[in-house]
């Protein structure tokens, strides 16, 4: 059987067991999804946006209890997790607010096409699994769940065996928002699960955030299951410091980039590729910036770093570490094991890595972060772009001809000059390469999982033309 629990990761203490559910049990949530999918499409845009504004109020209203569970299940400090509340209440309000427009009849060019009428309608395509990880446990769902449900879409969560409280209580926000029971579902089960729900022909597509094997285990059965799907896959973001730079502003937001939700971030900087002419300054800021930041209780309002979410994790943290290390990296600060209760890692910067060491490629969830020294622009690319991630990106520069390189040049779903890289719902997320494919948020993100459907409109059977044909 799955564990499904909650553990706090500031003390490793088991908190609260969830049975996973039974194969009958299963069946009945998705079949509640699907009634609810029949339901829900045939709303209207207006109706949806309400209950969405009314989702939108519950999170405002219970933020900081919402937070308090988040911090207790993976040890995300308070603050952030209150900021990660109110950034899903902005998300559910901006999709309720834009949906009419994205969803609206786009008009074609009907005298090319020799219609009396042509255009493109965005309609739903039915139940959708979203997979989701515990680092961001609201946000990754409710960037998923706004836009899908406002296109008349229902939600069906599979969340981390590790946030359960968290998954069930967005299934209840939607529900006493005004949704139609099942509109969005939570069913507590295991991985192994997965393949059964994807394979049920009640559901058309899925999404998932998570690792590179759990999006190549979705795909392949997507793949044969003949159905869509968008996956984020992680990545390992490179920081590049150019000559021109804001050294000092490059050093604070960087050390933010890196330490951001304890480290475990996908778009969180990792690797930090810093021009020769000013590696020096950079590192001793960066460096002692890192230092600096206070590692403790994430309910702290002083703490800057919490726990790791799992000890597991927090080894395959050090374990990293420990190879750059033992193959002659250098640690300028950080890198030892703290003792006591928890899944503590303190901030660490490591330089002199080589291409031999696993965090030259590895993307490294935790907060730590690799230096690389670089001569040039060209070799600033190279070692940006040598990885199989293309998640997000940054490059610091106040040199116009540089930043429309970086825009241009930079392998990343996401390219962010002069500032830190983040997720806006009006801006299109997702990434190229071992990052995967599909876009989150934004127009781009709803019509995922719409059927862009062509409605050509004529006067009669004749009207084609001769010669036409149908393809």
């Amino acid at each position: 059987m799955p564990h499904i629990a909650t553990t706090n990761p500031a003390t490793g203490q088991v908190l609260k067991t969830y049975e996973a559910m039974s194969t009958e049990q299963l069946d009945g949530a998705i079949e509640r999804t699907h009634l609810a999918y029949q339901q829900l499409r045939a709303t209207t845009v207006d109706q949806r946006a309400r209950w969405m504004n009314a989702a939108a109020d519950v999170l405002d209203a219970e933020r900081d209890e919402i937070a308090r569970i988040m911090t207790t299940e993976m040890g995300k400090t308070y603050a952030s997790a209150q900021a990660e509340v109110t950034k899903c209440a902005t998300a559910a309000r901006f999709y309720a607010d834009k949906a009419p427009a994205f969803l609206a009849d786009e008009p074609a060019d009907s005298a090319a096409v020799k219609a009396t009428r042509a255009f493109i309608r965005y309609q739903p395509i039915g139940v959708v699994l979203a997979v989701m990880p515990w680092n961001f446990p609201l946000w990754q769902v409710m960037r998923f769940a706004a836009p899908a449900l406002m296109a008349g879409n229902t939600g069906l969560l599979k969340h981390a065996s590790n946030v359960p409280q968290t998954a069930l209580l967005l299934e209840d926000v939607f529900r006493r928002a005004g949704f139609p029971e099942g509109a969005f579902t939570t069913v507590l089960v295991g991985s192994d699960a997965v393949d059964r729900i994807l394979s049920d022909p009640r559901v058309r597509a899925a999404t998932l955030t998570g690792s590179e094997p759990a999006g190549r285990s979705i795909a392949q059965i997507a793949g044969r299951e003949l159905k869509k799907t968008v996956l984020e896959l992680g990545g390992s973001d490179p920081f590049v410091v150019m000559p021109s730079a804001d050294v000092d502003r490059a050093a604070e937001v960087a050390t933010t980039a890196r330490c951001q939700n304890n480290g475990q971030s996908c778009i969180a900087a990792k690797r930090f590729i810093v021009h020769t002419d000013v590696f020096d300054a950079f590192a001793g800021k960066f460096a002692a910036n890192m230092a600096a930041l206070r590692v403790g209780d994430p309910m702290d309002a002083d703490t800057d770093v919490g726990p790791l979410a799992s000890e597991r994790g927090r080894d395959e943290v050090h374990a990293q570490v420990r190879d750059a290390v033992d193959n002659g990296a250098t640690v300028l600060c950080g890198g030892e094991l703290p003792g006591g209760d928890g899944w503590f890692y303190p901030p660490t910067v490591v330089t002199d890595l080589t291409p031999q060491m696993r965090m030259w490629t590895e993307e490294v969830f935790g907060p730590v972060a690799g230096l690389f020294r670089v001569s040039s622009y060209e070799e600033a690319i190279e070692v940006a772009n040598g990885t199989n991630f293309g998640l997000g990106s940054n490059a610091w520069t106040r040199d116009p001809d540089e930043q429309e390189r970086f825009a241009t040049d930079l392998d990343a779903g996401n390219v962010f000059v002069n500032g830190m890289t983040t997720s806006y719902p009006e801006l299109p997320f997702g990434g190229v390469k071992n990052s995967g494919y599909g876009r989150e948020l934004s127009a781009l993100g709803m019509r995922e999982f719409c059927n862009t459907k062509t409605v050509w409109v004529g006067e009669g059977a004749a009207s084609a033309g001769a010669g036409a044909h149908a393809e």
